[in-house]
């Protein structure tokens, strides 16, 4: 058995306790900062954007190699001022880089996207600059430049931080630039929003089923702990959802879903057969052509 193979069997355990601020009563008087930071693992960190800054509060990822970091998507807000993304970054990238320091000089960021809905790519331009920052593109051509996905939306691709190694799925359906991005030392499945507790909006209901069922064959292949979208929309009611533009949401349930939910949504777009519009289940709310 080679190292990777053992990395793949064996992914490490990370912490998801955690209650995720969502929103406040009254937006303007919110006592919590604009960005929510939680510590998965030493290497691994989950930002949400609060929903008094954003109704549509996203969730960001930051996952830190031997040789530069990664961070999944730049939130719904481009201001600063407004949403200090880079400074929170930067911030949590000193503290890791103070915790090793045999990392290069230079350390690198690399910021990318699981696809590039404005709510996902709008604080791009905090990073524009920044030493040794990479900001990947938000169109497919770029991603597919980007990562080497030659065969794009077919076959795999895969990313080296140093020692830290990502499988690249692509996942268009939702938009066409969806990229699904799988940790092999933690497990975890970062699936933008092609999957989360939510509406699940298909644009193109070819392309994003032939995505699901690329999903399904790769956890089967391979560990997934746990699958981790980039919005939370549904109640702790099983097919209740807020409505759009809710900017407090006090009864949510987590925001990790499970392979067996995975096998769910494949049977609800089954049971859809393409038509357009709701189809509910008790984690998600699939909309065709919405």
């Amino acid at each position: 058995m080679t190292n990777e193979d053992e990395v793949r069997e064996r992914p490490g355990a990370g912490n998801l306790d955690v209650r995720w601020h969502a929103g406040w009563p009254s937006a303007k008087h919110d006592p919590a900062p604009e960005i929510q930071v939680h510590r998965y693992d030493g290497d691994t960190v989950i930002l949400r954007q609060n929903k008094s800054v954003h109704y549509e509060a996203p969730f960001m990822f930051l996952l830190f190699g031997a040789e530069r970091a990664l961070l999944l998507d730049t939130g719904a807000t481009e201001e600063e001022r407004f949403f200090p993304l880079r400074s929170t970054v930067d911030g949590l990238v000193a503290e890791w880089l103070e915790r090793h320091p045999q990392a290069p000089a230079g350390y690198g960021l690399l910021v990318a996207h699981t696809h590039g809905h404005g709510d996902h790519v709008a604080g791009d331009g905090q990073f524009a600059g920044r030493p040794g920052t990479t900001v990947v593109g938000r169109e497919p051509a770029e991603v597919v430049e980007a990562f080497g996905l030659k065969d794009w939306p077919e076959g795999l691709g895969e990313l080296d931080l140093g020692g830290r190694v990502l499988d690249l799925i692509p996942g268009p359906g939702h938009q066409a630039a969806g990229l699904v991005f799988h940790d092999r030392s933690t497990g975890l499945l970062f699936t933008g929003d092609s999957f989360y507790p939510g509406l699940l909006y298909v644009q193109d209901v070819a392309a994003f089923s032939a995505t699901v069922d690329r999903l399904l064959a790769f956890c089967a292949a391979n560990p997934v702990t746990h699958i981790l979208g980039c919005h939370i929309e549904m109640t702790t009611t099983p097919g209740e959802e807020y409505p759009r533009g809710t900017t407090y949401q006090p009864d949510e349930p987590p925001l990790q879903l499970t392979v067996g939910q995975l096998h769910t949504l494949r049977a609800v777009l089954d049971a859809a057969e393409g038509r357009p519009g709701l189809h509910p289940s008790a984690d998600f709310t699939v909309l065709i052509g919405g």
